[in-house]
């Protein structure tokens, strides 16, 4: 059996984890809204019509963030259309998923939605077919307590306290040609400063984020940010990351090691940030939004076989297989070993489009095979990330050289006297047998051993048959200081220790 070996000390601290890492997304597109998020004509369908069994799932995740409303939605979206009585909300073309939008849940309901799932709201404004005064209009509806215009009509549609968000991304993939109301670097940049300081003027307490590139193999990748950030790095907190992955090659070892194509990412963003800050001289760091990501390739030839112009299709409906549950545990470890700059993250979507929540309209809700790794590192990532010294045999792939077997982190959390380790195996053909030195650690036992297996690496869960859940039988053991534990061929684990009671 291969071997691999790591040192877990409390000392040698990343960063304490901002909760916010653990963050989703609900844009209106497909089933995510309506059919996901919200049906009123389902069973389980609360009195705003919002589905109580997504609901618990959501809450399940723990999720302490949304983005909304979009996305590549958003850059044509006029908020105004989704605020007052419904009877008298416009039906719209919605131009970057070609649907039609009925404006029946807006930015109240969508309000409402989140406290009753425990969450913030991440708020974009549209700086793709409008910019500076609708942006200041709508944080006026949004936070300002009343006594103006628009803080006294969110007043006189029901909602007296203004909802006080407080994070905000300043449109939505301005680099990307498909998006409505494309920008160059430059007109982006100062188009988001100048909509940056009014929103500031009505509310200074906010955070904002502004757009970087859409991925890493964009042309003007990494140009895009400087520039942005040469006209905007006074006035926002965060440049934006999205990144998706997927295997369409059937190249499973390759794929396992996309995180690595990850992690190169958020180091060159952050050498470009750091590199505007030397070049201005200032003392200010900008942090990092990875404010999409996700795996996603399964529904790329059904959704070119839609028609357009329908209410909520069935839009980038990704079954996912154990093999990207995988891939999320590694991309979920990499924000947890950036956490000193990565402070945002948002897995995209939460429900039906590409989401480790699944619905059927009126029928039943589950779990996909990303549900839980996500869940795993929700629930016992919280403190502070660690970083682990880790050996462990590596491979090549076709497109990543040593690339190690054993992909792990710690996260240590000093107010439960907890300590939790997290690891993928990557070997596809046996296991790994794993020694963590913990000896810093004193009066530790472990508490579970939690792994997610499956000799079916396209594995899928359906709303009949949940093939891919995870045990609490994993094979660990804690002597003199050291973890011994067997990391099963192609897993998921998640090892917890406690201070002995």
């Amino acid at each position: 059996m291969e071997k691999a070996k790591m040192i877990v000390d409390k000392d040698f601290r990343v960063s304490e984890i901002d909760e916010r890492i653990y963050g989703s997304f609900i844009e209106h597109l497909g089933r995510a809204v309506y059919g996901g998020v919200y049906e009123p004509d389902h069973p389980e369908a609360d009195e705003q019509g919002f589905r109580k069994d997504v609901i618990n799932l959501v809450k399940e995740l723990n999720v302490p963030i949304v983005r909304y409303p979009g996305g590549n939605m958003v850059s044509a979206y006029n908020w105004e259309d989704g605020i007052g009585p419904k009877e008298e909300r416009p039906r719209r073309l919605e131009l970057a998923w070609r649907t039609i939008e009925t404006n029946e849940v807006g930015t109240n309901e969508f309000m409402d939605w989140a406290k009753l799932v425990n969450s913030e709201v991440m708020m974009a404004v549209n700086l793709g077919t409008r910019g500076i005064d609708a942006a200041r209009n709508f944080i006026e509806y949004c936070n300002h307590p009343g006594g103006t215009y628009y803080s006294d009509l969110r007043r006189k549609h029901g909602y007296e306290k203004p909802h006080q968000i407080k994070t905000w991304c300043l449109g939505n993939e301005m680099d990307g040609p498909w998006q409505v109301g494309h920008k160059t670097a430059e007109e982006y940049g100062r188009l988001a400063l100048e909509t940056a300081k009014v929103m500031r003027l009505v509310d200074p307490t906010i955070e904002l984020v502004a757009c970087g590139s859409s991925h890493s193999g964009m042309p003007t990748f990494p140009q895009y940010e400087a520039t942005t950030l040469e006209h905007t790095y006074d006035a926002i907190d965060y440049i934006s990351l999205h990144q998706y992955y997927g295997n369409a090659s059937n190249d499973t070892a390759n794929y396992l090691a996309k995180s690595m194509d990850m992690e190169h990412f958020i180091k060159t963003i952050i050498s470009t940030c750091d590199y505007i800050k030397a070049k201005k001289r200032s003392k200010k760091t900008i942090n990092l939004s990875f404010d999409e990501w996700n795996v996603w390739y399964h529904s790329n030839q059904q959704d070119r076989e839609l028609e357009p112009w329908t209410i909520a299709p069935p839009q980038l409906e990704d079954v996912y297989n154990f093999e990207d549950a995988l891939l999320v545990g590694s991309m979920l470890m990499t924000f947890l070993r950036n956490s000193d700059r990565v402070k945002i993250a948002c897995m995209a979507q939460l429900v039906n489009v590409i989401a480790p929540i699944m619905t059927e309209n009126g029928g039943k809700a589950w779990k996909q095979t990303i549900f839980y790794p996500y869940a795993h590192v929700s629930a016992f990532g919280r403190g502070v990330a660690l970083a682990p010294v880790v050996s462990s045999p590596k491979y090549d792939s076709k497109d990543f050289t040593d690339v190690p077997y054993v992909d792990s982190v710690a996260v240590y959390n000093e107010e439960q006297e907890a300590v939790t380790i997290f690891a993928v195996n990557r070997y596809l053909e046996q296991p790994i047998e794993l020694n963590a030195d913990v000896r810093s650690f004193e009066d530790y036992e472990i508490l579970e051993h939690i792994v997610l297996e499956n000799d079916d690496l396209k594995a899928v869960n359906t709303a009949t048959s949940q093939k891919v859940q995870p045990h609490s039988y994993g094979v660990s053991a804690l002597r003199n200081g050291f973890v011994e534990a067997k990391l099963s061929k192609a897993s998921w684990n998640v090892i917890r220790l406690g201070k002995k009671r």
